[in-house]
Order: C-alpha cells, then sequence, then structure tokens
C-alpha cells in the first residue's frame, strides 16, 4: 500500500478493501460492455452515492471515464460540486483530466488501485493531486488490491489484442 502526503484531515478508517471490490464489479460492468474496464465509487460518510465506469465507446465522449461519471453522480447526490468529506475509489490511477475533476471538486480523498505508467496523474507521470502549487491537495492511498486491479485490464487487452482491436 503506497501513502502519499496528507491535507489536513486524515483517511477515515474505512474498509478500503471493501469499496474498491465494489469498484472491481464496475470495472467488470465496463469489460462486459467492451469499455476499457475501469470502476468508480464515491463514498461520503461510509455511504456509497456514486459508482460508474467508463462509458467512452457507449456514450462516443472522451470525457466518460469512470471518475468523471462518479464526481457528476456524486454531486447531484450531494446538490453541491464541492464533494467534501467524499472518498474517491478507483481501480486504475487517475490521468490528468479525471486528477484535475477531483482537485475542482475538492474530494480530500483518493483511493486507487493499479498504478498506470502510461498516464497516470497521480504518482506515475504527475502529482497533480500533491502539487502545493495549486489551492487544493488530495490525500492519496494507493495499490489497494493493485494486483486484482490490473489484472482485469491486463486480460481486457489481451483479448482485444488477440481480435485484432487497438
Amino acid at each position: 500500500m503506497i501513502h502519499f502526503s496528507q491535507p489536513e484531515a486524515s483517511l477515515p478508517e474505512l474498509n478500503h478493501e471493501f469499496y474498491m471490490r465494489l469498484a472491481l464489479a464496475e470495472a467488470q460492468a465496463a469489460a462486459a460492455e467492451q469499455e476499457v474496464p475501469v470502476g468508480a465509487i464515491v463514498v461520503h460518510e461510509g455511504r456509497v452515492i456514486a459508482a460508474a465506469h467508463n462509458q467512452r465507446e457507449q456514450l462516443k465522449d472522451p470525457t466518460a471515464h469512470a471518475e468523471m461519471i462518479a464526481i457528476t453522480q456524486a454531486a447531484e447526490s450531494m446538490a453541491s460540486w464541492r464533494l467534501e468529506r467524499c472518498i474517491l475509489y478507483v481501480t486504475l490511477e487517475p490521468c490528468p483530466m479525471c486528477a484535475g475533476a477531483i482537485l475542482q471538486a475538492r474530494i480530500p480523498w483518493l483511493v486507487y488501485g493499479a498504478s498506470d505508467p502510461k498516464a497516470g496523474a497521480v504518482q506515475s507521470l504527475f502529482q497533480m493531486l500533491q502539487d502545493e502549487r495549486l489551492n487544493h491537495q488530495t490525500q492519496v492511498v494507493g495499490s489497494i488490491l493493485g494486483d486484482a486491479c490490473g489484472q482485469i485490464l491486463t486480460d481486457f487487452f489481451r483479448r482485444q489484442r488477440s481480435m485484432g482491436k487497438k
């Protein structure tokens, strides 16, 4: 488990593996729809208020990442764009677009599964959520069920390549 620097409030004591398994179920739903299998869950005070998976192919929308959809659902649930006291669980380290949305939504905590060495903006390529030049930072815990989160992606892309798809 990887821990990054912490903002003012510490991460609530929750069963991170339980919530990551819910995000993995969303990733499996994405795979069943021929979407890149990434799932996201937003938890507020121990209650799931949003659950989503990638829908870029289905919606023909490059911004339809699991995190973006979950953040939109959570904002609707909270009736606010400020998702304070929320935890975002996502199976793959967020990209720059999603990391930016996390910051814009003021999400104080992110828990992710697999690292993304090609597009990760939390730890792998960039550390956007910890950048003190920005007006908000997010506490990060990485590698929760990282092997399982990475395996679903590996299996998906292996199947895609065997079928001659990019």
